[in-house]
Protein backbone atom coordinates (compact mmCIF):
# COMPACT_ATOMS: atom_id res chain seq x y z
CA UNK A 1 0.00 0.00 0.00
CA UNK A 2 2.87 2.39 0.78
CA UNK A 3 4.32 1.81 -2.67
CA UNK A 4 0.90 2.47 -4.20
CA UNK A 5 0.76 5.94 -2.60
CA UNK A 6 4.28 6.78 -3.77
CA UNK A 7 6.51 6.20 -0.74
CA UNK A 8 9.98 5.47 -2.16
CA UNK A 9 11.76 2.41 -0.74
CA UNK A 10 8.63 1.55 1.25
CA UNK A 11 9.87 -1.82 2.56
CA UNK A 12 13.11 -0.31 3.86
CA UNK A 13 11.24 2.55 5.55
CA UNK A 14 8.78 0.46 7.57
CA UNK A 15 10.74 1.04 10.80
CA UNK A 16 11.28 4.78 10.24
CA UNK A 17 9.82 7.29 12.69
CA UNK A 18 7.26 9.89 11.57
CA UNK A 19 9.76 12.75 11.86
CA UNK A 20 11.93 11.00 9.26
CA UNK A 21 9.26 11.53 6.58
CA UNK A 22 8.52 14.79 4.77
CA UNK A 23 5.12 16.45 5.13
CA UNK A 24 4.03 15.12 1.76
CA UNK A 25 5.11 11.58 2.63
CA UNK A 26 3.27 11.75 5.97
CA UNK A 27 0.14 12.83 4.13
CA UNK A 28 0.53 9.90 1.71
CA UNK A 29 0.96 7.50 4.62
CA UNK A 30 -2.28 8.81 6.16
CA UNK A 31 -4.03 8.26 2.83
CA UNK A 32 -2.63 4.70 2.66
CA UNK A 33 -3.86 4.00 6.20
CA UNK A 34 -7.34 5.27 5.30
CA UNK A 35 -7.47 3.08 2.19
CA UNK A 36 -6.38 -0.13 3.95
CA UNK A 37 -10.01 -1.01 4.72
CA UNK A 38 -11.09 -0.37 1.11
CA UNK A 39 -13.68 2.28 2.05
CA UNK A 40 -16.58 3.34 -0.13
CA UNK A 41 -16.02 6.92 1.09
CA UNK A 42 -12.75 8.67 1.90
CA UNK A 43 -13.07 11.95 3.82
CA UNK A 44 -10.17 14.26 2.99
CA UNK A 45 -10.36 17.25 5.36
CA UNK A 46 -7.94 19.93 4.09
CA UNK A 47 -5.53 17.28 2.73
CA UNK A 48 -3.11 19.83 1.28
CA UNK A 49 -2.93 22.31 4.17
CA UNK A 50 0.66 23.17 5.13
CA UNK A 51 2.08 21.59 1.97
CA UNK A 52 4.01 23.58 -0.60
CA UNK A 53 2.60 23.92 -4.10
CA UNK A 54 4.63 21.01 -5.51
CA UNK A 55 3.59 18.60 -2.76
CA UNK A 56 0.01 19.85 -2.99
CA UNK A 57 -0.07 18.97 -6.69
CA UNK A 58 1.38 15.52 -5.95
CA UNK A 59 -1.23 14.79 -3.25
CA UNK A 60 -4.08 15.93 -5.52
CA UNK A 61 -2.75 13.77 -8.37
CA UNK A 62 -2.52 10.84 -5.94
CA UNK A 63 -6.10 11.34 -4.68
CA UNK A 64 -7.40 11.46 -8.24
CA UNK A 65 -5.49 8.29 -9.18
CA UNK A 66 -6.62 6.44 -6.05
CA UNK A 67 -10.26 7.47 -6.53
CA UNK A 68 -10.22 5.62 -9.84
CA UNK A 69 -8.18 2.63 -8.59
CA UNK A 70 -10.24 2.04 -5.45
CA UNK A 71 -13.58 3.06 -6.97
CA UNK A 72 -14.35 5.12 -3.88
CA UNK A 73 -15.92 8.51 -3.44
CA UNK A 74 -13.91 11.31 -1.86
CA UNK A 75 -15.50 13.95 0.34
CA UNK A 76 -13.03 16.78 -0.10
CA UNK A 77 -13.26 19.52 2.56
CA UNK A 78 -11.37 22.65 1.57
CA UNK A 79 -11.40 26.41 1.42
CA UNK A 80 -9.12 26.34 -1.65
CA UNK A 81 -11.43 27.11 -4.56
CA UNK A 82 -8.82 26.23 -7.17
CA UNK A 83 -8.42 22.73 -5.75
CA UNK A 84 -12.17 22.28 -5.52
CA UNK A 85 -12.57 23.27 -9.16
CA UNK A 86 -9.75 20.90 -10.13
CA UNK A 87 -10.73 17.83 -8.12
CA UNK A 88 -14.46 17.83 -7.43
CA UNK A 89 -17.48 16.83 -9.49
CA UNK A 90 -20.06 18.29 -7.11
CA UNK A 91 -19.77 21.11 -4.58
CA UNK A 92 -21.63 21.96 -1.38
CA UNK A 93 -21.23 25.50 -0.04
CA UNK A 94 -21.76 26.05 3.68
CA UNK A 95 -22.29 29.33 5.50
CA UNK A 96 -22.52 29.59 9.30
CA UNK A 97 -22.83 25.81 9.56
CA UNK A 98 -25.67 25.47 7.06
CA UNK A 99 -25.74 24.30 3.44
CA UNK A 100 -26.67 27.29 1.28
CA UNK A 101 -26.00 25.86 -2.16
CA UNK A 102 -25.01 22.63 -3.86
CA UNK A 103 -24.55 21.53 -7.41
CA UNK A 104 -22.29 20.52 -10.25
CA UNK A 105 -18.86 22.15 -9.92
CA UNK A 106 -19.02 23.83 -13.33
CA UNK A 107 -22.52 25.20 -12.82
CA UNK A 108 -21.81 26.41 -9.30
CA UNK A 109 -18.58 28.15 -10.27
CA UNK A 110 -20.06 29.79 -13.36
CA UNK A 111 -23.62 30.50 -12.20
CA UNK A 112 -23.82 30.68 -8.40
CA UNK A 113 -27.36 31.18 -7.09
CA UNK A 114 -26.73 32.19 -3.47
CA UNK A 115 -25.27 35.62 -2.57
CA UNK A 116 -22.73 34.01 -0.21
CA UNK A 117 -21.48 31.69 -2.97
CA UNK A 118 -21.10 34.65 -5.33
CA UNK A 119 -19.08 36.58 -2.73
CA UNK A 120 -17.01 33.51 -1.89
CA UNK A 121 -16.08 33.05 -5.54
CA UNK A 122 -15.21 36.74 -5.83
CA UNK A 123 -12.68 36.25 -3.00
CA UNK A 124 -10.75 33.73 -5.06
CA UNK A 125 -7.43 35.43 -5.95
CA UNK A 126 -7.84 34.26 -9.54
CA UNK A 127 -11.16 36.17 -9.80
CA UNK A 128 -10.61 39.24 -7.62
CA UNK A 129 -12.50 42.31 -8.78
CA UNK A 130 -12.86 45.74 -7.20
CA UNK A 131 -16.07 47.17 -5.67
CA UNK A 132 -17.09 44.23 -3.52
CA UNK A 133 -20.37 45.32 -1.95
CA UNK A 134 -22.15 43.38 0.80
CA UNK A 135 -24.13 40.17 0.97
CA UNK A 136 -27.78 41.14 0.75
CA UNK A 137 -29.13 41.54 4.32
CA UNK A 138 -28.23 38.00 5.35
CA UNK A 139 -25.07 38.58 7.34
CA UNK A 140 -25.36 36.28 10.33
CA UNK A 141 -22.50 35.86 12.70
CA UNK A 142 -21.56 32.69 14.52
CA UNK A 143 -22.17 34.55 17.79
CA UNK A 144 -25.90 34.83 17.04
CA UNK A 145 -26.55 31.27 15.92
Amino acid sequence: MLQMVGIPDAIERLDDYPHQFSGGMRQRICIAMALMMNPALLIADEPTTALDVTLEAQVIHLLRKLRNSFECSILFVSHNLGLIAELCDEVVVMYAGEVVEKGDVFDLFHNPAHPYTRRLLECDPARIKKNYGRIANDLRTLFRI
